[in-house]
């Protein structure tokens, strides 16, 4: 793996939410200097106190002709801020926007055409981990876009990570992949929840049945970390929004549509998760549609009630 080049130990980073103070907070403490921008100030504070720059405005983040990284909520929010005209003078011919967001890939292809028109050039480089797992630099990173970027950008990425995985030229096949994950992990943790209210149901221990089937029969991290997270009740504070899981599931649904794709599961989750919202469960974790799941089944029970 290259080594990063001395004119990208100072970048920028838009977006300092739960992910981006994580990953920004790992580079400080590597000795990077990191130029932070965030709508609100506040959120700044604790990484300006660990030696962050503040950037008083987005394009006052972006090093001439460096590398800017933007970790938003959501396609408006990015589409607005790489609007403004002075982010692309100050990127020039051979600055690098890397996207960490989840958004949709005609947004990606968007953004890849604007920078190609005005200045700098887009990387896909969304992160597979919630805030706990980025704070451990255990988190996966796809990247996609033009290979010599792609190359640039890698260094600093490798040494806050777990993995990196290079999934080509196209600037939205890292988004895809991004939908495409957050579809499974929703998967299991509805399947999950299903699954612990049968077996309650019909006499069986929900604990017992995860401590069978993640000794053989689904013996991965995502299973096991999910399970013990849905068996605990802990999803008041959230890791991951509940509210940005439906923002996901939704845009998957776009792009499904807009690629003829059909994914029945994908409306199912959509539901679902549309119905956690109704309730109240929108800043809780997304693992909170598992209350929906007992609901339904009749199981108002002292797990619903102690987290209400």
């Amino acid at each position: 793996m290259a080594q990063v080049d001395s004119t990208d130990r100072e970048f920028g980073f838009i977006g300092i939410g739960q992910m981006g103070r994580a990953m920004v907070e790992n580079w400080l403490a590597l000795g990077y200097r990191v130029r932070v921008y965030n709508r609100t100030r506040e959120k700044l504070i604790p990484l300006l106190e660990k030696g962050a720059i503040e950037a008083h405005s987005p394009a006052d983040a972006v090093v001439p002709d460096g590398i800017v990284m933007s970790c938003v909520s959501d396609d408006p929010t990015l589409d607005q801020i790489f609007s403004d005209v002075a982010i692309f003078q100050r990127l020039g011919r051979n600055g690098i926007h890397v996207s960490m967001s989840t958004i949709s890939p005609r947004m990606a292809r968007l953004l890849a055409e604007r920078h190609q028109r005005q200045g700098g050039v887009y990387v896909a480089a969304p992160v597979m981990g919630r805030p706990d797992t980025v704070a451990m630099r255990r988190q996966t990173f796809y990247v996609s876009g033009p290979a010599r970027e792609r190359e640039r950008v890698k260094p600093l990425l490798v040494p806050i990570c777990r993995k990196v995985l290079d999934l080509g030229d196209a600037p939205e096949a890292a988004h895809v992949a991004k939908l495409a994950s957050n579809f499974l992990i929703g998967t299991v943790v509805e399947s999950l929840g299903e699954a612990f209210a049968f077996v309650e149901k019909n006499g069986l221990s929900p604990q017992c049945f995860y401590d069978t089937i993640t000794e053989f029969l689904f013996d991965c991290f995502i299973y096991k970390g999910y399970g013990r997270h849905l068996l605990s009740g802990q999803f008041r504070e959230p890791l991951f929004r509940l509210q940005l899981g439906l923002k996901d599931i939704q845009l998957s649904l776009q792009s499904a549509t807009e690629s003829r794709t059909p994914m029945p599961i994908l409306s199912v989750l959509r539901d679902r998760y549309l119905s956690a919202v109704a309730q109240g469960y929108g800043d809780w974790d997304w693992t909170a549609i598992n209350l929906e799941i007992r609901r339904q089944a009749g199981l108002s029970s002292e797990q619903n009630e102690a987290n209400l």
